[in-house]
């Protein structure tokens, strides 16, 4: 017969039966390896969603660069100055524009609607 002898301390708690202090760290060795798996899984298709969302930004800011650089190109130094002092000023590029092109045709089209109906 195999006594088991277990202290009860505040401390610590020892047990002289090693079989079942060895089956529960096995037990805890074998549940860490089973976290450590999952968590290696997530992390690498984490890591391939966040590949793929780089190669797509470098994308994008590659054809939005080269956008910019047409644009520049194609725009008159007048056109350029107002840009850069808008940039300077704090004021939105496009807001002046975009009310001043949003008029002009509408009054073209209502006058042309005018005599045709």
């Amino acid at each position: 017969m195999s006594t088991i002898v277990c202290s009860t301390s505040p401390l610590q708690r020892k047990c002289s039966s090693g079989a079942s202090v060895v089956a529960i760290d096995n037990k805890i060795e074998q549940a860490m390896d089973l976290v450590k798996s999952h968590l290696m899984y997530a992390v690498r298709e984490e890591v391939e969603v966040l590949k793929e969302q780089i190669k797509e930004l470098i994308e994008k800011n590659s054809q939005l660069e080269q956008e910019n650089t047409l644009l520049k190109t194609l725009a008159s130094p007048e056109q350029l100055a107002q840009f850069q002092a808008q940039l300077q000023t704090g004021s939105p590029p496009s807001s002046s524009q975009s009310q001043g092109t949003t008029q002009q045709p509408a009054q073209p089209a209502s006058q042309g609607s005018g005599p045709s109906a």
